[in-house]
């Protein structure tokens, strides 16, 4: 028992020193509830912040700042400017796992969008450069798959292309538009070219047929003058159509000139021959007598005369008779048949040969061709007698036409032999169809500038040329004109659609969306159903253009309509600008954004103008919080830089400063609660006037142990003045049992946890014993200062107190300076 009392007394030595450390936990404690509050505010202060959609900046400082993790990695999602991503970035590297992770895939994103945006414009950029070579480009293999490909490509980047850009690109597509209509014009006059060219060939296989049956038929049998005439207009009609707006060889004209001169003449010869029968008949009758006068014989040989059969065709049985006749001996007698007639062709003919000497003398090659032929003609139409006189200027002029055709021939048939070459060579070549055909035309084109050509065999070379060469675009270009057919069937298609759509359409309950996606849907394949027939496309563009305005005239009074909801939001905004109060004002901005969003359709100009309008008032407004933010921030960094500035002044004060200073610093500290201090700052002035407190409390109880120091030694040399004590020490000593001045010095040292003396360690335990029973049965226990002061007070004030000596002095004043240091 008494060596468990022992180590019970033992561990209970230092109680009455450990006792003020009993309140330190309870301290802390109340310390760490207050700032677990703090936190709690701020948590619920920064979710409050992220609810209310802040700027950027903010949320780059709460994704550092943040009180929980999930604060700081919400707004780290909500980062989207990569100057503060990239600060983030680095403010989290090795701090913030989760916030790194997040803003490195938010950069990443962010590098992805901008690489995207960049191909875009690569690609925007690239199609206006296609197509603008296309426009230039002398290579149309493909020319209009590629245009199309070109354009289809378009419709994928042309919402990201500026007004610039898609203007490059339009006027391109229009230049390459412009290049496939005279593409077109092209092969319609080739194919029209071919036509003419079938045509004469006809026409000239026709009439060498006919001068060759002419000129086999029998005797007997003769063609009546109206079939011949019929069968020469026809022709005449057909050549002139033929050669209408194209180049015509001069081998081929010539040989048209030649086969239906010889038409003509037969044709006139027949017609002679129908209004001579009765002379014929008559002259015939005379023939088959024996007493045939020389009158008769001058008349057979004046109408054979005047008939001019031609020599290449078989005479008619009917005038054998009559060049029998004529063939018998008669006298001399001068003709007279149609002078007059031949007067007037003289004339004519006389007109006509100044103007042929003077072409020809100036080397014009198709005035004297034609100014040849017209007086050949008058030349034909004199009378043998007549001609004589014409005969020999004809002929030198003649010869002077066939030296400058000779000379035209010369400087050109090397070009038209290069023309050959060309053809040929153009003919083994794998070029796309269109531009084949473009470059057959254009060699075509030069080949009609040089005037054809008169020999028949260069023509026939180019000629076959150039067929060979357009083999391979025919089925091109029916496909094409296929292609034209579905895309007019497409249109047609649209139109129903559109024409459905808009017999069926409520109008008071429609999808104005759905509506504006039709219409949107609806030109963009109009669009891409192109090439077609401008003919065939007339109608059915009209028939669109039509439908369209129908769609267009609702949608635009709904975007109007809507247009004017977002122009009385715009003005609701502008008006909230310098509302009070702001948060107010905020609440009711953040409610129009949401009924901004929930208002339909608008045009798109427009629809920019009023959201730039909109989103000014809201940043207006949203700019006044972040100033007062701001004014807040600067206010307490000024308030911080004045309150730092204070406390290091304090912070020098200690136990050796009075108390005046003391309580002068605490005051001054007091005042600076009021300030919109920073939380470290405020915990720095809440240190520091604590400390400041406890070295006020700890003066004063030096204070007061150095005056019952004195008061103990005072009793020990009877100096001791009664009233000189605290007036509660009266109190304290009466109805008090004695006590010896050495129990009263181990009690001390007992409460202050001094050494006691060796001698008297068993006086002590004795007394340690009797405090815990006494203990036990007590609820309500003395701090161990009151106690002490109580001893005190016994020892000056209670008249039968023992061995009041100095050493027992000694060791009470000894347990006041140990308590004074635990203190």
């Amino acid at each position: 028992m008494a060596a468990f009392i022992q180590r019970l007394f033992k561990s209970r030595k230092a109680t009455p020193a450990s006792a003020p450390k009993n309140s330190t936990p309870k301290a802390a404690e109340a310390s760490q509830q207050e700032a677990q509050n703090e936190r709690q505010l701020l948590r619920e202060s920064q979710e409050n912040q992220l609810r209310n959609n802040p700027p950027q900046p903010e949320l780059a400082q709460l994704a550092i700042d943040g009180v929980t993790a999930a604060i700081r990695l919400e707004a780290a999602n909500g980062l989207q400017q990569e100057e503060l991503l990239q600060q983030v970035l680095k403010q989290a590297k090795g701090r913030d796992k989760g916030v790194y992770q997040a803003i490195k895939q938010s950069l990443q994103t962010v590098k992805d969008q901008q690489a995207a945006e960049t191909a875009v414009q690569q690609r925007i950029e690239a199609l206006i450069t296609q197509v603008q070579d296309q426009a230039r480009s002398e290579d149309t293999k493909l020319y209009e798959a590629r245009l199309d490909a070109a354009q289809e490509s378009w419709r994928s980047v042309e919402a990201s292309a500026s007004a610039e850009q898609a203007g490059q690109f339009l006027a391109a597509v229009h230049d390459c538009r412009e290049r496939l209509k005279q593409f077109k014009q092209v092969q319609e006059d080739e194919k029209r070219h071919q036509e003419q060219a079938r045509q004469r060939t006809e026409t000239l296989e026709l009439l060498q047929q006919t001068l060759t049956d002419l000129q086999t038929a029998s005797a007997e049998d003769l063609p009546s003058a109206s079939a011949l005439d019929a069968l020469q207009k026809t022709q005449e009609n057909r050549w002139l159509e033929a050669t209408r707006d194209t180049q015509v060889s001069k081998q081929e004209q010539k040989e048209y000139e030649q086969q239906m001169l010889g038409l003509r003449n037969y044709l006139s010869a027949v017609r002679r021959l129908e209004t001579m029968k009765d002379s014929i008949a008559s002259l015939g009758e005379a023939a088959g007598s024996d007493e045939a006068t020389d009158e008769q014989r001058d008349a057979a040989r004046q109408l054979l005369k005047e008939l001019e059969w031609p020599a290449e065709f078989p005479q008619p049985a009917r005038l054998e008779p009559v060049r029998k006749l004529a063939g018998k001996p008669r006298a001399a007698k001068p003709a007279d048949a149609n002078q007059e007639q031949q007067s007037a062709v003289m004339s004519a003919l006389k007109a006509t040969l100044p103007d042929l000497e003077a072409a020809l003398e100036a080397r014009q090659f198709k005035e004297s061709k034609q100014l040849l032929k017209t007086a050949q003609n008058q030349f034909q139409q004199l009378d043998g007698r007549n001609r004589r006189g014409f005969q020999a200027r004809m002929q030198l002029l003649a010869g002077q036409f066939r030296e400058l055709s000779d000379w035209q021939g010369f400087a050109t048939e090397p070009k038209q032999v290069s023309l050959c070459e060309q053809m040929e060579y153009l003919a083994e070549q794998p070029i796309e169809p269109e531009a084949k055909a473009e470059r057959i035309k254009e060699l075509q084109s030069e080949w009609r500038e040089l005037g054809g050509s008169s020999d028949r065999a260069l023509w026939s070379r180019f000629k076959a040329a150039s067929d060979k060469a357009y083999e391979p675009c025919k089925a091109y270009f029916e496909a094409k004109s296929d292609l034209k057919q579905a895309n007019l069937q497409k249109r047609q298609a649209i139109c129903d659609q559109l024409a459905t759509f808009l017999d069926n359409a409520d109008w008071t309950a429609i999808d104005w969306k759905g509506a504006e996606r039709i219409h949107q849907t609806a030109r963009q394949e109009w669009k891409s159903a192109w090439p077609v027939d401008f003919r065939d496309n007339r109608q059915i563009q009209k028939r669109f253009d039509d439908l369209l305005k129908q769609l267009e005239r609702p949608l635009d009074e709904e975007r109007k309509k809507n247009e004017t909801l977002k122009q009385g939001i715009v003005e609701k905004a502008e008006a909230l600008i310098s509302h009070e109060p702001l948060q107010e004002a905020m609440e009711q901005a953040k409610a129009l954004q949401n009924d901004w969003k929930a208002i339909g359709i608008t045009r798109h100009r427009e629809d920019r103008k009023l959201w730039q309008a909109f989103r000014t008032a809201c940043d207006q407004i949203f700019a006044r919080r972040d100033a007062q933010r701001s004014a807040q921030q600067e206010a307490t960094e000024q308030a911080d830089q004045a309150a730092l500035e204070t406390v290091a002044q304090l912070r020098e004060l200690g136990t050796d400063s009075d108390d005046q200073s003391i309580a002068g610093a605490i005051e001054q500290l007091n005042g600076l609660a009021g300030n919109p201090l920073s939380k470290p700052v405020r915990e720095q002035v809440q240190e520091l006037k604590k400390r400041l407190a406890q070295t006020a409390r700890t003066r004063k109880l030096k204070q007061k142990i150095n005056d019952w120091q004195s008061l103990v030694a005072g009793r020990v040399d009877n100096s001791l003045d009664p009233q000189t004590a605290p007036e509660s020490w009266a109190r304290l000593a009466q109805n008090q049992p004695a006590v010896s001045g050495r129990d009263l010095a181990i009690r001390a040292e007992i409460l202050a946890g001094a050494d006691t003396p060796e001698q008297d360690q068993p006086r002590r335990m004795e007394i340690q014993v009797q405090r815990l029973t006494e203990g036990m049965g007590n609820t309500e226990t003395e701090a161990p200062a009151q106690e002490l002061e109580k001893l005190i007070a016994l020892w000056c004030l209670h008249p039968e107190v023992e061995d009041v000596s100095a050493s027992n002095a000694d060791r009470l004043n000894r347990a006041l300076e140990v308590m004074l240091g635990s203190d």
